[in-house]
């Protein structure tokens, strides 16, 4: 059966949230497969407005399983306030499924996020301060927290013990920041994990034995394509793969499974944060497609240059 990949083909804000609603009641699964709660998309059910950030936007529909990817990095705290968010407003968030490969954005990730950020000045990228550069950068590096972790107190605690060693060297003696505590940062994540339990897989796995199984699975990428860590317009980039190539590694669905791509557009285009923009609009249009589209970005709040 299908696996679908739903990209986006500019710079982000085409609308994916929107189609991935549209296709998710014919689909099985949606699966989140890149990014972290640094996405954001808009979805209308009912008439009422849903702004989701690390949630797949799948998670509305009824029939589908709303999956988080290995290639996600999750913020626990955000991922439970977006829940707790959606059930207040009588949403069924129960089917949801986490992969135990997934890593973690911790409180130092966003700590060093913003302080580095402020650190580069004019040279800045614009970068949401959410910590996901910095989790992904410990995940390349091999020294990242795994959601299976939080399960383990022992591993939980090494790993962090690891992570913040040099860390701590950099907060306090380059950004002259407090030294983060590894107990306090131990406490912090083990506060989530009976509740983080029921929802942890391995979601490779799953989406597998699903499609052997004749189910169909739709991948939706964060971000878009000239995001992307390779093939974008770097450095002004995200920290992962937004391109169809990044949902077969996020979520573990080998390339020949694909049986469509489908590229979202916009009538217009429009960017977030900074970074080369060669059709970017300084008249009285681009304010009037600003202004008119509602171009202020879901995640950030910033209004987006078009």
């Amino acid at each position: 059966m299908p696996a679908i990949v739903l990209i986006g083909a500019q710079w982000g804000d085409e609308g994916k949230g929107k189609a991935t609603d549209i296709l998710g009641g014919r689909v099985d699964y949606v699966v989140k497969p890149n990014g972290g709660n640094n996405a954001g998309h808009t979805v209308v059910v009912g008439g009422e407005k849903y702004e989701l950030k690390l949630l797949p936007a799948g998670i509305l529909s009824p029939t589908a399983t709303p999956v988080i990817g290995n290639g996600v990095v999750v913020n626990l705290e955000a991922l439970f306030e977006e829940i707790e968010g959606l059930e207040a407003r009588g949403a069924d968030t129960s089917r949801l499924r986490v992969s135990a490969d997934a890593h973690l954005v911790a409180p130092y990730h966003q700590a060093l996020d913003k302080v580095t950020e402020r650190f580069l000045g004019k040279r800045a990228i614009g970068t949401t301060g959410r910590g996901i550069g910095p989790a992904y950068a410990d995940k390349v590096s091999r020294v990242g927290l795994r959601v299976q972790d939080v399960f383990d107190e022992s591993i939980l605690r090494q790993k962090i013990e690891g992570a913040l060693h040099t860390k701590n060297q950099v907060l306090v003696k380059i950004y002259n920041r407090r030294e983060v505590e590894v107990e306090e940062m131990v406490e912090y994540f083990l506060s989530f994990a009976e509740r983080l339990r029921p929802m942890v897989a391995d979601t490779t796995l799953m989406l597998n034995e699903a499609l052997e199984n004749g189910k169909s699975v739709l991948m939706e990428g964060g971000q878009a394509t000239m995001l992307d860590v390779d093939h974008g317009t770097y450095p002004f980039v995200t920290s992962s793969n937004p391109t169809a190539g990044g949902a077969c590694v996020g979520s573990g669905i080998g390339p020949t499974r694909i049986t469509h791509s489908l590229g979202i557009v916009k009538a217009y285009t429009t960017r977030v944060g900074a970074g080369p923009f060669p059709t970017e609009l300084f008249d009285k249009w681009g304010e009037y497609l600003q202004v008119t589209g509602g171009e202020v970005g879901v995640n950030t709040g910033r209004t987006r240059r078009c």
